[in-house]
């Protein structure tokens, strides 16, 4: 990199931070989104297990910072909380009375840009990842949290694009990371090309790059492949990602091909990036069918870091062990994802951290 070009890049990185931009998710956070699963969502033949997973979830981050509850009945579920877990942590929790179709926040929260005055809430479309399922209550939520006193912030409506926060990642420093295979997949933004949808996203979330990752994918995945299944940002230029070893698992070469295709990306400034591998979790299948289970899918919080794992000792290990390298100084918490990925998702899925001065 010559030196003119580190020159700019490092003012424009001084100026990201007092413009509008979407922040990297180990940034300080304001609190974290729940939707809560209700017996007309599809939790309803195993709703009593995933409601404890979902208390499980908000003990932890009550523990670190503010928790909002979107739930169709809240004298219900404050009455679980309050039973459940210590009422000195319930001074954390915010509560907004809404109906879903399901409990992925990931997707239809806010994506929420940090700026030099009020934060902007992104409400993107969500269509139940290209129209696979129900999703108009979902996609209503947030104008419910608008019209609410929960949030602080500018309402933005971004109606007319299909985005969920599921497929992008952001480090924080004006880089997104998205796949191929999601954002150009049927029913999402057609008839816009892969340059449109750039274009959309760099104007869209104040990004400088657009990273597309082309490959890999994970059997049982009803997503297109969100990158949040597959690849993680994390601090000092590090990504963490999904490594296959067994050749003859049949997303091997998919999963190789993205482990080389991330082995020769380099940053903005022209370096290569530090790879943390997790290991590919031994198949787990749910009325015959594979599960996508992955390591991956770990929540951040200010304090803490919630990874999934799947009752597989040595693996969930040493998953652990790689998201500690990549997350010093934050705590390594672990929850048993096995009920979460019977609907296809795990614990960022279910999430949606907000930045700070967002949740009230």
């Amino acid at each position: 990199m010559n030196l003119f070009r580190y020159l700019c890049l490092k003012i424009y990185l001084l100026m990201l931070k007092s413009t509008n931009y979407l922040p990297a998710e180990w940034e300080p956070q304001s609190g974290v989104q729940l939707t809560w699963p209700h017996e007309d969502t599809d939790w309803k033949p195993y709703i009593q297990e995933i409601i404890s997973v979902f208390l499980e979830i908000s003990r932890i981050i009550l523990h670190q910072e503010k928790l909002l509850i979107v739930s169709p009945d809240i004298k219900a579920t404050e009455a679980l909380l309050k039973k459940n877990i210590d009422n000195s942590l319930l001074g954390n929790l915010r509560l907004l009375e809404c109906d879903s179709n399901d409990t992925w926040a990931r997707d239809h929260a806010f994506l929420t840009l940090s700026t030099g005055n009020a934060p902007l809430l992104l409400d993107f479309r969500f269509n139940a990842w290209g129209e696979k399922f129900a999703w108009e209550k979902d996609n209503a939520i947030n104008r419910h949290l608008r019209d609410s006193d929960l949030l602080k912030g500018t309402y933005k409506d971004e109606m007319d694009f299909v985005l969920e926060g599921g497929s992008i990642e952001s480090d924080g420093k004006g880089t997104i990371f998205t796949t191929s295979t999601c954002l150009l997949a049927p029913h999402r933004n057609q008839p816009l090309t892969k340059k449109d949808i750039e274009v959309q996203l760099k104007r869209r979330l104040h990004a400088q790059r657009i990273v597309w990752l082309n490959h890999g994918f994970l059997a049982g995945d009803d997503t297109d492949g969100h990158i949040d299944t597959l690849v993680r940002t994390a601090p000092d230029d590090t990504l963490l990602y999904v490594r296959c070893t067994e050749e003859d698992n049949p997303q091997y070469a998919e999963l190789k091909a993205l482990e080389q295709q991330l082995k020769n990306l380099k940053t903005m400034e022209g370096q290569s990036y530090r790879l943390l591998s997790l290991p590919m979790p031994d198949e787990i299948t749910f009325g015959g069918e594979p599960l996508p289970a992955t390591y991956a899918n770990f929540l951040i919080l200010n304090e803490a870091v919630i990874v999934p794992t799947y009752g597989q000792k040595d693996k969930d290990e040493e998953a652990m062990a790689t998201i500690a390298k990549a997350f010093s100084g934050r705590e390594i918490t672990s929850i048993d994802a096995r009920i979460i990925i019977r609907q296809h998702g795990s614990i960022h899925c279910l999430t949606m951290q907000y930045p700070e001065n967002v949740i009230i």
